[in-house]
């Protein structure tokens, strides 16, 4: 592993850091348009830029996507629209390209009377060059995403068989790739051989096989969970039933880590363990490493929760939930005037001013990015009577940018990079202490081998090292001559 220089990540406006995306692939199911749909949906917390769906009835394709969550693009006349036995689908958050609908997947073509649709979760590192390359050669795109380039790598190969020509395109592209992709008669899946982003196959009733990005899709549409999609295998379904191929050589796994503290569903079962049970050890290993004086143990709900029942459990301090979340927030909501300060925070949040005044509060976060979110909670708990504030991490300082598929800030904008130190952290924050979950400690709480995970946001040992420059718009500000 290299140490990379310094690239151009994507900042996030709430200093969160950002989903990436989620596919879902059904094949053999006489509905397969609402399987996909209740896929999608319960992969939903992956991607709420844009959602899209296409089928196959074994003659053609049909599609349809566009821009918000799940239940905004598609109604129950939409679903009848969508014949077929076979579909993929696609949640999106966009890593590269910019959210409009021309980006919106799955992304479909039509080449030498066929078609195929593809839905990407991930990001490839050498898009740009092999994009230039491309062009040069004579290829038009349609879109600013990464995703199109596997497309145009296939199309010289489309002749030969079918997986021949992926197999091709893949051997061409570096990064993190979780792929589903359709034809009139088939529904083909493909993990990156580092098996960075999660990607699994279940089995439904007497109707087929789906495959998702995690498991809580499966318990929603009734499939039972068989195995993960192994790093580097690629699996076709088709008439003649599931076959796998592994064309690429072994790797050093590179399981994303963050999927297990933040991005996966606490419902799902990734990389071989539970979500849930792994945040709960992560609170426990946090107790053992860190335990200053405090009357109670809090969460900013949602992210925090689960880590903070373990290190409640583990330091027999009360649970207590000091926020309370408003859940009929959506995505965009009126203005508020100059005047109502802090109006951002308090809509989604507001403490409970009974039980925090007077008291010594620890929340614990699954992580801190840009620092200026939990900044403003924390003046809210103090306006509201905590007498003392202190805050446990679940994951160590997050100091170097993901190019692999999560929009994490650029590296001037992580706190951890520019402060360095967790007292000059705590200062800013607002806080009378700050403890990081130790590397050793996180690593070990999920029960996994060490050598299994990316940890490159944390040490800046990347597994692939990423481009100089690398940024969601790369292709728009290419595009024009920027």
């Amino acid at each position: 592993m290299k140490k990379a220089k310094g690239f151009r990540g994507c900042g996030t406006a709430d200093g969160r850091p950002r989903e990436e995306c989620g596919v879902f692939a059904v094949y053999g199911h006489p509905d397969a348009a609402r399987v996909a749909f209740f896929g999608l949906f319960a992969l939903q917390h992956r991607g709420q830029e844009s959602a899209g769906i296409a089928t196959s009835d074994g003659c053609q394709i049909w599609e349809r996507k566009g821009m918000g969550l799940v239940s905004e693009v598609f109604r129950e006349d939409h679903l009848a629209k969508l014949p077929g036995r076979l579909a993929i689908g696609h949640v999106r958050y966009s890593t590269t390209g910019s959210s409009v609908i021309s980006n919106a997947q799955p992304f479909l073509v039509h080449h030498g009377n066929e078609y195929y649709a593809l839905a990407h979760n991930g990001n490839l590192i050498n898009a740009q060059e092999l994009r230039s390359q491309l062009e040069a050669r004579g290829s038009i795109f349609q879109s600013t995403m990464d995703s199109e380039v596997i497309i145009h790598l296939m199309a010289p190969f489309f002749r030969t068989r079918f997986e021949d020509a992926l197999t091709r395109a893949l051997y061409q592209i570096e990064g993190a790739y979780s792929v589903v992709m359709l034809t009139k008669d088939r529904i083909v899946a493909a993990r990156d051989p580092r098996g960075f982003r999660p990607l699994c196959l279940g089995k439904l009733d007497n109707h087929g096989w789906v495959i998702a990005s995690e498991t809580c899709a499966f318990d929603l549409v009734g499939a039972h969970y068989v195995r993960e999609v192994a790093p580097g295998e690629i699996i076709v379904i088709d008439g003649e039933g599931l076959h796998s191929l592994t064309p690429f050589g072994p790797e050093k796994p590179a399981h994303c880590i963050f999927e297990l503290i933040y991005f996966a569903r606490p419902d799902s079962h990734v990389f071989g363990t539970n979500v849930y049970l792994t945040r709960k050890r992560l609170g426990h290993r946090l107790a053992r490493e860190y335990r200053p004086d405090a009357d109670l143990v809090m969460p900013f709900p949602d992210s925090g929760n689960y880590a903070a029942l373990g290190y409640a459990e583990e330091s027999a301090l009360p649970f207590e939930m000091g926020m309370i979340r408003n859940h009929y927030v959506g995505r965009t909501f009126i203005q508020p005037t100059q005047p109502m300060r802090d109006f951002g925070v308090r809509v989604k949040l507001n403490p409970v001013r009974e039980l925090l005044a007077g008291k010594r509060v620890l929340i614990v976060e699954d992580s801190i990015i840009r620092g200026t979110t939990s900044r403003n909670r924390v003046r809210n708990l103090r306006e509201n009577g905590a007498k003392e504030i202190h805050m446990a991490v679940s994951c160590p300082p997050t100091r170097f940018p993901c190019p692999y598929g999560i929009d994490f800030s650029s590296k001037g904008e992580l706190i951890a990079a520019q402060k360095g130190e967790e007292a000059a952290i705590a200062d800013f924050i607002g806080l009378d202490s700050l403890h990081y979950l130790t590397l050793d400690g996180m690593v070990a709480a999920t029960g996994l081998a060490p050598n299994s995970f990316c940890l490159a946001c944390y040490t800046g040992a990347y597994p692939l090292t990423p481009p100089a420059e690398l940024n969601k718009q790369c292709f728009e500000t290419a595009d024009l001559g920027l």
